[in-house]
């Protein structure tokens, strides 16, 4: 199997390796499950341990989402909504303002 990491200039100049969202799920699982230390897994996947450590934190804090109930649907339905809200009240400023304009013009 072939490791695909996409490499990415910063604003520094230095060059950072972007990991596939697979492996970062792959490392918090073995983590988690805890079969290997912490610094085996991260020479197995040449990654740093404080990476390692802050995907498995992720990790179980998705974990609580997934038995929540709530989904990305009703994420995005309610983040739909409230977009949908700010457009109608941008339109009714625009529709004030006109309606001043033209009070004052009589």
């Amino acid at each position: 199997m072939v490791k695909r990491l996409i490499f990415n200039l910063n604003n520094m100049g230095n060059i950072r390796r972007i990991h596939p969202p697979s492996l970062k799920a792959k490392v918090a699982v073995e983590l988690i499950k805890e079969t290997e230390t912490l610094s085996a897994v991260c020479s197995k996947y040449s990654i740093h341990p404080t990476q390692a450590g802050m995907w498995k934190q992720k990790a179980l804090q998705g974990i609580g989402k997934i038995f929540s109930g709530k989904s990305d649907y009703d994420d995005q339905k309610k983040d739909k909504l409230i977009e949908e809200l700010y457009r109608q009240i941008g339109q009714l400023k625009v529709e004030l303002d006109w309606l001043k304009k033209k009070a004052n013009t009589f």
